[in-house]
C-alpha cells in the first residue's frame, strides 16, 4: 500500500468507525425510547380502560342493587337480576357475566351455550386457569385480569382484559371485559412506525457519512495533489540545483585545467620543441641542451602537483587513508599557504570510525566554510573544531570576520546556494545544520547524530 492511501485510510477509517459507532448508539437509544413509548401507551391505555371498566362495573351493581338488598334470595328474583345484567350491554363486544363462586357459569348474553357449564377447570391456550383467576380477583375486593376468550363478533380467541368484583348476598361474580386486539394492533402500527423512524435515521446517519468520508477523501485528494505538486516543484529545484552544482563544478575543473595544467603542458612542449630543435640543427651541443630538458622537468613536476591539487579537491585521499581530522589538517594548511588567513583545527572527544557519507559531509562543510571565510569574511582567524558527543558528531566553524545577514541570504534565490545545499546534504543525512553570525563573526554548527544515514526513496 502506497504511503497516500496509508495516510488517506488513517483519515477515513476513525471517521467510519466513529460513524458506526454512533450508528450504533442512536439506534439502539432509538429502539429503547420506542420500546419505553410502547410500554407507556399500553399502560396508560390499560389503565384508562380499567376504570371504564370499573364504572361500567359499578353501574351495573347499581342496577341490581335494589334487588340484593332486598333480602329476598329466591330463584326469581335471581332471574330478574340476570335479565337486568343481559340487557346492559356496549357494543358488539361490550356485555356482562356471572359466575358463582365455584366457577359455574350462571348468565353469558353472548355464549348462552356456556350457561349452567362448570368452567373451574377451565385453561386458555396459555395453559392458564382463567375462571379461577377471574374468582380470585373477585374474592380479593375487585380488579382487573388479563386473559384470553372466545371475541363474539370475530368468534376467534383474543386476548382481553376483565374487570370482576364479588356480589357477597348471593354468592356471585360479576364481571365485564374489553378486547385487547385492538389495542395490540394499535401498539403494532406503533413499533412499525418507531422501526420506520429508526430506519430513516440510519439511512441519514449513513447519508451523512458517506458524504463526511467522500468529503475527508476528497480533502485528501486535494491535499496529496498539492504535496505532489510542491514535491514535484522541488525535485525540479533540486535537480535544477544539482545540475547548477555540476556545471560550476565542470567550470571550475575547466578553469583549473586549463590556467593551470593546460599552461604548464604547453609550457613543456614548447621547451621540449626548443630542445629537439637544438639538438636537430646542432647535435655536437648536447651539453646546451640539458639547461632546457631540466626545465621541461621542473614544469612537469608542477604539472604533476597541480594533478594532485585538483584531485584531492575533488577526493581528498587523507579522508579514506587518515580519517577525517587529518583532512580538515591539510585542509587548513592548503588554506593557509596561499593566504593570511589562519586556521586552527582542533578535536574533542574520543574519535570513531564514521561512515564514507558522515565523513565526507562534514569534510565538504568545513572546506565550504573555509571557501566563504577566504572569500567574503574579511577574517583573519578560523577555528575548526571536530567533536566526538556521546549522541552525535559535531563539527563547528568559527571566524572572526565581518559577517553577513543570514535570514536574507537563505531567501535570494540568487545567493546562499551553497549554505542551501550544505543544509540539504545534513539533512539527507538526518543531521542539523546551523548558521549564527554577527558583526563579530560567524559561527557554523553541523552535527550528525551515531544512526544518522541516507534515507531510502520512496516513490509512493
Amino acid at each position: 500500500m502506497k504511503l497516500r492511501q496509508k495516510i488517506l485510510l488513517l483519515a477515513v477509517a476513525p471517521l467510519a468507525v466513529a460513524m458506526m459507532g454512533i450508528a450504533l448508539a442512536v439506534k439502539f437509544q432509538a429502539t429503547a425510547l420506542a420500546r419505553h413509548e410502547r410500554a407507556l401507551v399500553e399502560s396508560a391505555y390499560l389503565q384508562s380502560k380499567e376504570t371504564e371498566l370499573r364504572h361500567y362495573v359499578d353501574l351495573a351493581r347499581s342496577a341490581i342493587a335494589p334487588m340484593v338488598e332486598s333480602g329476598r334470595t329466591d330463584a326469581a328474583t335471581r332471574a330478574a337480576a340476570m335479565a337486568a345484567l343481559a340487557r346492559l350491554d356496549y357494543g358488539p363486544d361490550g356485555y356482562f357475566f356471572l359466575y358463582d363462586l365455584q366457577g359455574r357459569n350462571l348468565m353469558h348474553p353472548r355464549q348462552p351455550e356456556l350457561v349452567g357449564q362448570d368452567l373451574w377447570l377451565m385453561r386458555d391456550p396459555e395453559g392458564a386457569l382463567t375462571i379461577q383467576k377471574l374468582i380470585a380477583a373477585a374474592r380479593a375486593g375487585g380488579g382487573s385480569v388479563r386473559y384470553m376468550w372466545q371475541k363474539p363478533s370475530s368468534q376467534q380467541l383474543a386476548p382481553k382484559l376483565g374487570y370482576v368484583v364479588a356480589v357477597p348476598g348471593w354468592n356471585w361474580m360479576l364481571g365485564t371485559g374489553i378486547y385487547l386486539d385492538d389495542v395490540e394492533q394499535t401498539l403494532r402500527r406503533l413499533d412499525a412506525r418507531a422501526e420506520t423512524d429508526i430506519r430513516e435515521t440510519m439511512a441519514w446517519i449513513g447519508v451523512i457519512a458517506a458524504i463526511s468520508i467522500l468529503l475527508v477523501a476528497a480533502s485528501g485528494l486535494a491535499l496529496n495533489i498539492s504535496e505532489h505538486r510542491e514535491a514535484d516543484a522541488k525535485l525540479r529545484q533540486l535537480a535544477q540545483r544539482v545540475v547548477q552544482s555540476q556545471e560550476e563544478e565542470r567550470a571550475r575543473l575547466s578553469r583549473e585545467l586549463h590556467d593551470g595544467i593546460s599552461q604548464l603542458l604547453v609550457s613543456v612542449k614548447l621547451v621540449l620543441e626548443a630542445a629537439t630543435n637544438r639538438i636537430r640543427t646542432a647535435p655536437s651541443e648536447g651539453a646546451a641542451v640539458a639547461p632546457i630538458l631540466g626545465m621541461a622537468l621542473n614544469r612537469l613536476d608542477s604539472v604533476f602537483n597541480e594533478v594532485r591539487r585538483v584531485a584531492h579537491n575533488l577526493r581528498p585521499a587523507l579522508l579514506d587513508d587518515l580519517g577525517l581530522f587529518a583532512a580538515l589538517e591539510h585542509l587548513a594548511r592548503e588554506m593557509q599557504a596561499g593566504s593570511t588567513l589562519t586556521v586552527a583545527v582542533t578535536q574533542d572527544g574520543a574519535p570513531r570510525p564514521l561512515g564514507d557519507e558522515q565523513a565526507t559531509a562534514l569534510f565538504r562543510i568545513a572546506q565550504e566554510a573555509l571557501t566563504n571565510v577566504e572569500r567574503h569574511a574579511h577574517a583573519t582567524h578560523v577555528a575548526v573544531q571536530l567533536e566526538y558527543g556521546a549522541s552525535a558528531t559535531r563539527l563547528t566553524v568559527r571566524d572572526n570576520g565581518t559577517g553577513f545577514d543570514v535570514a536574507r541570504m537563505q531567501h535570494d534565490p540568487l545567493r546562499g546556494i551553497g549554505l542551501r545545499n550544505l543544509r540539504e546534504r545534513m539533512a539527507a543525512l538526518g543531521g542539523q545544520f546551523d548558521v549564527v553570525s554577527t558583526p563579530a563573526g560567524t559561527r557554523l554548527v553541523a552535527a550528525l547524530p551515531l544512526n544518522s544515514r541516507m534515507p531510502e526513496l520512496s516513490l509512493s
